[in-house]
């Protein structure tokens, strides 16, 4: 299960430290800079979207329930990427198989699947990066 989730990311103030030894203010310590999460995550914006992970086929690689998924439509696909794929009307998060047309889960527990002549498949992107949600918020609990 696989749910899409459209965001805009601003420009947002991090804060780091200098490293100069000797007796500084302690608020001289940090200086603020400013970091574009869209130019540090995403390579291809017209071509990408987040989605969210929903189960626990893919904890082996790191991708847990309610991961958000930034999916590149735009990179091709090379054996063993994460994807996300229509496959048989579900949009699925799997490792793919090129060589032997499989569906691979990152968890024991679950069997690789084959895609057959007869299963209807596409693939929707390849997942470049996944961020792990500490705490949740308004935006992934509703769905938006």
């Amino acid at each position: 299960m696989y749910t899409v989730i459209l965001i805009s990311m601003n420009v947002i103030p991090i804060f780091a430290s200098a490293g100069i030894t000797g007796f500084e203010s302690p608020a001289g310590e940090y200086t603020q800079l400013r970091i574009n999460l869209d130019e540090l995550l995403i390579e291809h914006p017209s071509a990408t979207f987040i989605g969210q992970a929903s189960g626990e086929s893919m904890q082996g690689i790191g991708i847990f329930d309610g991961d958000l998924l930034i999916v590149d439509r735009h990179v091709s696909v090379q054996n063993q990427d994460v994807i996300v794929a229509n496959y048989n009307g579900e949009f699925v998060c799997k490792m793919i198989d090129l060589t032997h047309r499989l569906l691979l889960s990152a968890n024991e527990a679950m069997p690789p699947v084959r895609i057959g002549c007869q299963d209807i498949f596409s693939i929707e992107g390849v997942v470049i990066r996944s961020i792990r949600c500490h705490r949740s918020s308004y935006l992934i609990s509703s769905g938006v």
